[in-house]
C-alpha cells in the first residue's frame, strides 16, 4: 500500500456508513457474496463510466453483520476522472448505492494519508440490553438481547484490567504472520435511560474477533457466571479459551476513526507497518494489523 497516490492520480478520503445486516463483511470475496467494498467499487466504476475498478483501502475491515457509522476509506482516481466528476460524485453515488450504505464525504486527502495505516485509533460501540421483555423492535438490528440481568459496575471493574498494551491472542482469531499485540485505550460500559448498555471500545487497532470476544467475556462477568478477575486471567494465559463466547455481530458498530495532524500522517503511516513486540519479547517481521 502506497503512502501516496500513483503518478497522475488523486487520493480521495471517503467517509461512509453502512448497515451490516445484509453484507458479508467489508472485504470483497469470491463467490459473488455481497460486501461493502464490492458495492462501493461497483458504484464508483459505474458513476465515473470507467472500464476499470478503483480499489478501496479501508481503515478497519468489519466482519459480516457489523455496522459502521464512521468508517473511512481511500481511493486513488485518475486526475481527469476526479476533475470530471468531483462536483456531483456524492449525489451520483447516492443514486447508485443501495440504501444500506452511504458515502458522506469524498475529498482530496492530505499528503501522506492512508486510511488504514495513518489511523491512530478506532472506536467501536457494542450495544446490549438485559430487559426481560427483550429488545425494542426498532433497535433489534443493532442491539443484542442478553437474557440475564447485567451488573454494569462488575463489567467495568473487569474491563479496567484489560486496558493498556497487551498481547490479545486470547481474544483474537490468529492470522499467520500477524501480531496480536494491541493498545486498548478505552473499554467501559454505560447504561442509558432506556436500559440499553453500551460498551465503548477504543484501540490503536483491532485483530479479528477482538471486540466481540472481549464483550462476550465481560457479559459473563456482568451476569455473574465469572468473577471480575476472570477476563484478565484469560488475557494473561495468552491462548484462546473455549469459555470466551464471541457475541453476535449485529450489536457492534464502528463509530469513529482517529487520525493525527496532517503533518504527522506520513510518519504514522510508516510506524504502523512495523511489527510490534512487548517489552522483553523478541522482535519479528510482518505487518502490524
Amino acid at each position: 500500500m502506497s503512502e501516496e497516490a500513483l503518478p497522475g492520480h488523486v487520493r480521495l478520503r471517503l467517509d461512509l456508513s453502512y448497515d451490516g445486516k445484509d453484507f458479508s463483511g467489508w472485504a470483497k470475496q469470491a463467490g459473488g457474496r455481497r460486501t461493502v467494498q464490492g458495492e462501493i467499487e461497483d458504484a464508483l466504476r459505474t458513476v465515473t463510466r470507467s472500464s476499470r475498478t478503483y480499489e478501496l483501502t479501508v481503515a478497519g475491515r468489519t466482519d459480516a453483520g457489523v455496522h459502521a457509522r464512521g468508517q473511512v476509506a481511500h481511493v486513488d482516481l485518475p486526475e481527469d476522472v476526479w476533475a470530471e466528476h468531483r462536483e456531483k460524485l456524492l449525489k451520483r453515488l447516492a443514486g447508485r448505492l443501495s440504501r444500506d450504505v452511504r458515502v458522506w464525504r469524498a475529498e482530496e486527502a492530505p499528503e501522506g494519508f492512508n486510511a488504514r495505516f495513518s489511523a491512530v485509533w478506532r472506536r467501536y460501540a457494542y450495544r446490549v440490553t438485559d430487559h426481560p421483555g427483550g429488545v425494542d423492535p426498532l433497535l433489534r438490528g443493532h442491539v443484542l438481547w442478553h437474557d440475564w440481568p447485567l451488573d454494569v459496575d462488575a463489567m467495568n471493574a473487569a474491563a479496567e484490567r484489560l486496558v493498556g498494551e497487551h498481547d490479545f491472542a486470547a481474544y483474537c482469531k490468529k492470522r499467520e504472520g500477524a501480531t496480536t499485540i494491541r493498545t486498548l485505550q478505552r473499554l467501559d460500559w454505560e447504561r442509558d435511560a432506556s436500559g440499553v448498555i453500551t460498551a465503548t471500545v477504543k484501540a490503536d487497532a483491532f485483530c479479528h474477533n477482538m471486540v466481540r470476544s472481549l464483550v462476550g467475556a465481560l457479559l459473563f462477568v456482568g451476569d455473574g457466571h465469572r468473577p471480575a478477575e476472570w477476563p484478565a486471567k484469560v488475557l494473561a494465559a495468552g491462548v484462546r479459551d473455549s469459555a470466551v463466547h464471541v457475541v453476535r455481530p449485529h450489536g457492534l458498530t464502528l463509530e469513529e476513526v482517529g487520525y493525527p495532524a496532517d503533518a504527522l500522517l506520513a510518519a504514522r503511516n510508516l510506524e504502523a507497518r512495523n511489527r510490534r513486540t512487548l517489552p522483553g519479547s523478541a522482535g519479528g517481521g510482518g505487518g502490524c494489523c
